[in-house]
């Protein structure tokens, strides 16, 4: 028909034969043969891929995937906004290419943590900030005993990313904790793997993180949350998000495995804590991330019952050079650890071998819950004595009665 219009030999007859070729109407095959005459374009024209930013899918993830939601946050904030429906079509066409939102039970479970968290800031019971002191304004507890200048474990300070320490507190280097340094260090040596496990409590995730307080020179520490009965594309993100990668995330699993891979060229320790979550094929990707060639890697999982998961996988249990336990704090512990612990606890050293059959057994997290409830109980009243009776009120506070 081009041929036939530019000779001017073209007629309606044509024209009406050619919709019916195409299956459109007269009118549409006018208005091409207009477009191939003016703008000298005989394809479809193409129309621009509408895009969600960064901010909006921040905002869906807060609403839970509630796509009215984040069109009404984006009408309050002005501008031009796509439709309603345009918004699902986006959303959807995303989901499908792989982008994963969080679960809204973990975004509600993360919410009451951040409330829990300041309501105990203004109990004067949040981490120490700087100096070691609390930011509150209700008077620090009386000091029980004078400082101790010596005979404590090596202390350290309670500012450790992602240990959630009493004010006043400080992290101790146990035998344990010397011992998963240890062995972490090894497996950095030798680019493996290890197993960090035992009971919940123990102390696990703070020793890991002692550990890696300071890698050598060269080295990076990459902790990957692992998320809630997670499936390999959730783990795949979660890998690409925890190495902060550029970029949007890949559409293909091929894409992305081949972006995580190139970024674990450089020696990375990769930390994947509460790794019991971990199902089979999560764990087959974690093994071939490590067995990848590309790749210079150190696995350290940790998790109460880790052990018992890679038990399902063979292949990567094999792969474990160090299997590492962190047992209950040994009773011949107990005073020392406690009392370079926490100051409170120089006070009541003729009892800390009771509390801690009593109470204790040994396991640091009900430690840190007694020492809070006991320092509540001095902030709320000074004259507060501590006893046996006082102690074993708190003794209920931290457990259950069995």
């Amino acid at each position: 028909m081009l041929e036939l219009d530019a000779a001017g030999a073209l007629t309606t007859a044509h024209v009406r034969a050619g919709a019916q070729v195409g299956g459109v109407s007269v009118r549409t095959v006018w208005r091409w043969l207009e477009a191939a005459r003016t703008e000298g374009r005989v394809e479809r024209r193409r129309r621009d891929r509408l895009e969600l930013s960064v901010q909006a899918w921040e905002v869906l993830a807060q609403a839970g995937g509630n796509v009215a939601a984040l069109h009404r946050h984006l009408k309050e904030a002005g501008g031009e906004v796509p439709s309603l429906a345009s918004l699902h079509r986006v959303v959807h066409r995303d989901l499908q290419d792989g982008r994963v939102l969080p679960d809204r039970a973990a975004l509600r479970r993360e919410r009451e943590e951040q409330q829990t968290r300041q309501a105990l800031s203004e109990l004067a019971l949040a981490g120490p900030c700087e100096g070691g002191a609390a930011k509150s304004s209700t008077p620090p507890p009386p000091r029980l005993v004078p400082e101790a200048t010596g005979g404590l474990p090596v202390g350290e300070s309670g500012a450790l990313a992602g240990v959630a320490l009493p004010a006043g507190a400080q992290l101790v280097r146990t035998s344990s904790v010397r011992a998963v340094a240890e062995t972490v260090g090894q497996a950095m040596a030798a680019e493996g793997a290890v197993c960090v496990f035992g009971d919940p409590g123990r102390g696990k995730t703070a020793a890991v993180r002692m550990a890696l307080s300071e890698v050598p020179s060269g080295w990076k520490v990459t902790r990957v949350p692992v998320p809630v009965r997670p499936s390999v594309a959730g783990m795949r993100r979660a890998v690409f998000d925890a190495l902060g990668l550029t970029g949007r995330f890949p559409h293909t699993s091929a894409l992305a495995d081949a972006a995580v891979a190139g970024a674990l060229g450089e020696a990375r320790v990769l930390v994947f804590d509460e790794a019991q979550r971990l199902p089979v094929p999560c764990l087959e990707y974690l093994q071939s991330l490590w067995d990848h060639p590309g790749t210079r890697i150190t696995l350290v999982l940790c998790g109460a019952g880790c052990e018992r998961a890679l038990s399902r996988l063979p292949q990567l249990a094999s792969r474990v050079g160090a299997w590492q336990e962190v047992p209950r704090l040994a009773g011949a512990e107990v005073a020392a650890v406690m009392t370079g612990f926490h100051p409170l606890w120089r006070a009541v050293s003729a009892d800390l071998m009771w509390i801690d059959r009593s109470c204790g057994h040994g396991t640091f997290r009900t430690w840190a819950a007694l020492t809070a409830h006991l320092q509540n109980a001095l902030l709320t009243a000074a004259d507060t004595s501590v006893d046996r009776a006082l102690l074993r009120r708190l003794f209920q506070r931290v457990a259950p009665p069995l």
